[in-house]
């Protein structure tokens, strides 16, 4: 079962209508609310009370569902009860204590095949409704007054996703020694997973991770052996950061080879002094470029998959980039009308 974030839009009148549109861009499927005029315009599924809705709260349809609230294990046995006679889907309310019945609920209601939906007021509260048991619950029903708070929560939620293109090398170059980052997380990486680096912050080259052995080196496959300290790399929550600012206890973006990307603690970040080389690259008529540590274990990721040491890269090749365009930024925060020109 997917995760999903379930929209409450707190808006009347054109604000509604505007609200619905946006976080429809942003990715939302599902909103909690009647349907209208606007929910079908932008193909939103409707979960609601209402007899009309997609999914009927508290009614017999062929969506339908019910809300419990939950006090003790008595509450618990009659949502699992009606989970085994069929019941699609079930909206938990617990005040006082909220993880441990929910993971009593999860444990049992998913040999029922119910979808167990939960509450939720923060960004913070979502991540960890959705992490709870590691399962996690199926949705988390969020009120929100703007798409702001809605892109925050999905970026809290590691959801973002990243389009990838492949860019052609235009460029390498020998530059000395400098310092270089490698972000040691918390989490075992997989294959054509890394992290988005470079040296301007609308144009990031996919860094794999050191999952890859050989034998001169054993795998590491939590390691991102990242680049120079001056480059950039995306937060979860939207800014940028520079490699020389992460350090343990931080969030990075662990991105896939297709763009899908999820949230991971930095265990460590150490900088050491080693010989860098200069790879740079263009695609749709933009050029950027990174500075990595100059050796076989730094690998770009090629359209296809395969991976590819920058020791090994010609100019002509393919890997895979994320760009856009450019845009200032202070502190981190992009600055969506002020011009740049970087070099």
């Amino acid at each position: 079962m997917g995760k999903e974030l379930v929209v409450e839009p707190r808006a009347r009148g054109a604000a509604a209508g505007k609200l619905l549109a946006e976080i429809a861009r942003a990715g939302i499927k599902t909103v909690y609310a009647k349907p209208s005029a606007h929910t079908r315009e932008h193909g939103l599924t409707t979960m609601h009370e209402s007899p009309d809705a997609d999914m009927v709260v508290g009614g017999r349809s062929k969506k339908w569902g019910r809300r419990f609230r939950v006090k003790s294990n008595a509450d618990i046995d009659v949502l699992i009860k009606a989970a085994e006679r069929g019941m699609p889907f079930a909206i938990v309310e617990a005040t006082d204590w909220k993880i441990i019945p929910l993971e009593n609920i999860i444990a049992k209601a998913r040999r029922a095949r119910t979808k167990i939906y939960a509450s939720a007021s923060s960004p913070a509260e979502v991540r960890k409704m959705f992490s709870i048991l590691e399962v996690g619950v199926d949705g988390v029903i969020f009120p929100a007054s703007s798409a702001s708070q809605v892109r925050k929560v999905l970026a809290g939620m590691g959801a973002a996703k990243f389009s990838l293109a492949p860019a052609r090398i235009s460029e390498i170059k020998e530059v000395g020694d400098g310092e270089r980052v490698c972000v040691d997380t918390v989490a075992m990486l997989g294959e054509g997973e890394g992290m988005l680096v470079g040296s301007r912050s609308n144009f990031m080259f996919l860094v794999h991770n050191e999952s890859v052995g050989s034998s001169f080196t054993s795998p590491r496959p939590f390691r991102v052996n990242a680049g120079a300290v001056h480059c950039y790399t995306p937060a979860p929550d939207g800014t940028t950061k520079y490699l020389s600012e992460l350090e343990s206890g931080d969030e990075v973006l662990v991105v896939g080879r297709r763009g899908a990307a999820r949230r991971v603690a930095v265990g460590r970040s150490k900088i050491e002094r080693r010989p860098m080389l200069m790879v740079k690259a263009t695609v749709g008529g933009h050029t950027g470029g990174i500075i990595a540590k100059d050796a076989e274990t730094i690998r770009f990721v090629k359209p296809g998959g395969e991976l590819i040491p920058v020791t090994h890269l010609k100019e002509g090749d393919a890997v895979l980039v994320h760009s856009r365009p450019a845009a200032g930024r202070h502190f981190g925060v992009e600055v969506a009308d002020e011009s740049i020109l970087e070099k």
